[in-house]
């Protein structure tokens, strides 16, 4: 409830008022001295015009999950800090947990590249590195928002609304609007020309040139891209300013990420698009097949359908290269997996690789005991040369199993009583003991390695 009125910016005396209670007792329910009770639930929704659902304590409970993979760095092995007091810090004070959250990271960050030799140490006289990387800001800002943003969506469908174009015929009308209000001309470009870009835009003589490398797809995206920026410009640096970056790489990347958001919409019309994923049961074949978009595209809009009232499966997704850097990671509601490390091995979006371009279905168990159903596949943004770098990237979505049953990919399984292959975060914060694909040991267990017993994992660990 702290921070719903924080969220909408009002005082508890504001607050108390809109739901008929006294400030001193809206005060004491959000110290959880007092139960919310049913009631005040009713009154809070039709105060707000909220989704119950989203009061569940995903936030929180992703604040916990970040704490608690703060607390198992090997510093603070020493305090043994159990988890209900992580958790209790996470609901009670979610700033505070967020603070500490971005605190770690840089620490990282800062080691990392001390380790690789990019700074000095301290001791050395080291530059200090930045409080966060702006891709980490960036995410934070998007998630924090949940994915979702009403202003754009609102935007995307007055300007999709006044395109008057079928999905198929996008391309066209883009180019013919940027043509007729914005002068900017399109051509494609030989990939020689363009060769360390796929688009490039020339301000000063309005042309705006797309590699021959990007497919179809990947050219409507482009093109609703540019279009979004000239059409919306002041909206996005008006929305990246509020967003408070703490610079300008920071807050060029916020408004790049808004305008991709921004673009997505005007392809995939909210409205549009939630109708045919819940009639089709997120076919997302036959889904990005009527929306002229790619496999990646469908599945990244999936995870904004957010809008109160209209609300669509709550999926998260990511993106990995074939040695598991996650280069994308959002999500419509709490993400299950480590915020600091890579995805865990026995998840299927790695062996995917090994089944290119064809769907992958799995039941996965986080430590916690909840389930995910999740799918993966591979995808190529581009077409590489023979002999280029392969470009082949992996995509993962997944949602809490109550809701696979509203997904085609569930058919014929058994969600009752599910085969679920339990998971957890990256290795060095991986507390499941006998995992025969573990690649470290856990930073905050102790090594019971012997000379007379062969584990099944190569790294033994004594329970905590």
């Amino acid at each position: 409830m702290k921070r719903l009125r924080r969220d909408l910016g009002l005082t508890q005396t504001r607050m108390a008022e809109d739901i008929g209670v006294s400030p001193s007792y809206l005060n004491l329910l959000e110290r959880n001295q007092r139960p919310v009770t049913a009631q005040v639930l009713l009154r809070l929704a039709e105060a707000y015009d909220l989704d119950l659902k989203g009061l569940a304590g995903d936030s929180e409970a992703a604040d916990a999950t970040g704490l608690a993979e703060v607390f198992a760095d090997q510093m603070f092995r020493d305090l043994a800090i159990p988890r209900h007091e992580l958790t209790e810090v996470a609901e009670s004070a979610p700033g505070v947990a967020e603070a500490m959250t971005r605190l770690y990271r840089a620490y990282l960050d800062q080691r990392r590249l001390t380790d690789l030799g990019a700074i000095g140490r301290p001791e050395e006289g080291g530059v200090a590195h930045a409080l966060s990387m702006p891709s980490d800001w960036v995410r934070d800002m998007i998630q924090s928002n949940r994915n979702h943003f009403p202003e754009l969506e609102e935007a995307a469908a007055a300007l999709s609304a006044d395109l008057k174009s079928e999905p198929a015929d996008f391309a066209v009308a883009a180019r013919a609007r940027l043509a007729e209000r914005f002068g900017v001309q399109v051509r494609t470009a030989p990939v020689d020309v363009l060769s360390e870009s796929v688009r490039r835009y020339d301000p000063h003589r309005k042309r705006l040139l797309l590699s021959e490398v990007l497919t179809g797809s990947g050219r409507a995206f482009a093109l609703a891209y540019q279009l979004v920026l000239l059409e919306h410009g002041v909206l996005l640096d008006a929305m990246a300013d509020r967003a408070g970056p703490p610079d300008r790489p920071t807050r060029s990347l916020a408004k790049v990420s808004l305008a991709n958001y921004l673009a997505a919409a005007v392809l995939m019309p909210y409205a549009a698009f939630h109708e045919a994923v819940e009639r089709l049961n997120y076919d997302i074949e036959l889904v990005r097949a009527r929306f002229g978009v790619s496999f990646e595209q469908a599945c990244h809009r999936l995870t904004t359908l957010n809008r109160q009232g209209v609300r669509g499966v709550p999926f998260f997704m990511l993106r990995v290269d074939s040695a598991g850097n996650i280069s994308k990671r959002f999500a419509a509601a709490n993400f299950p997996f480590s915020r600091f490390g890579g995805t865990c091995p026995r998840w299927n979006i790695h062996s995917s690789f090994r089944t290119p371009g064809r769907i992958v279905t799995q039941i996965v168990e986080t430590p916690d005991g909840e389930r995910y159903f999740t799918i993966a596949r591979t995808v190529n943004r581009i077409a590489a040369p023979h002999g280029g770098e392969d470009s082949e990237l992996a995509i993962g979505l997944g949602c809490e199993l109550k809701h696979a049953g509203r997904l085609v990919y569930s058919r014929g399984l058994d969600l009752r009583e599910p085969v679920a292959t339990a998971i957890g975060p990256a290795c060095r914060i991986c507390e499941r003991p006998a995992c025969p694909q573990r690649a470290a040991e856990p930073i905050n267990r102790t090594l019971t390695v012997d000379d007379f017993t062969k584990s099944i994992s190569p790294y033994p660990f004594a329970g905590g």
